[in-house]
């Protein structure tokens, strides 16, 4: 039985010139099979190609095929081992969950605002605020506390959720009042 022709020695002056092109794309197949990565992908069959060529120089090689597989498949191995030393046993690592510099400074402005509508607002209005919203009471309870009517409650609450909405920048009076 005779040889395959890519197989057949031949004298070293008279080797064929490659088809670079088509053992590139048959490369490219064979590493995209392997890894769902396209830069690996690229950079495997790049540096397989590179050494191809380098070989084919300096020696006579029987495959051009099953030697460009062979260094792309030993070059994915050495790609997953560089890169599995680098990723964490857990996975990735959680997200920090304080807040973003900028956040913390829009929040101090904001903060500051707030405060200031406050300290501009009837005192009896704002005790009625900040019992109710800050601290949690009751609209009965702080009635009976301040000798109001529990309407007159409600109404100074919806007047300080107002003055509080007027004062924040940007606002366009769209904003519930009740929330």
């Amino acid at each position: 039985m005779p040889a395959p022709q890519h197989q057949i020695e031949r004298p070293a002056g008279d080797a064929p010139a490659e088809d670079w092109r088509a053992i590139g794309a048959a490369l490219n197949r064979y590493v995209r099979a392997r890894t769902s990565r396209t830069d690996v992908a690229e950079d495997v069959v790049q540096e397989t190609l590179s050494r191809l060529v380098c070989q084919s120089r300096t020696q006579k090689l029987v495959s051009v095929y099953a030697l460009g597989f062979r260094i792309a498949a030993n070059l994915l191995v050495d790609h997953h081992r560089r890169d599995s030393r680098y990723v964490p046993e857990g996975g990735e690592e959680p997200a920090s969950q304080a807040p973003l510099p900028d956040r913390v400074l829009v929040g101090r402005q904001e903060l500051a605002i707030l405060k200031g509508a406050l300290a501009a607002m009837p005192p009896l209005r704002r005790d009625v605020l900040v019992r109710r919203r800050l601290q949690g009471q009751s609209c009965a309870a702080i009635a009976r506390d301040l000798g109001l009517s529990l309407k007159a409650v409600e109404k100074h609450i919806t007047r300080g959720l107002a003055d509080l909405h007027k004062a924040m920048p940007g606002d366009t009076g769209s904003h519930g009042v009740g929330r």
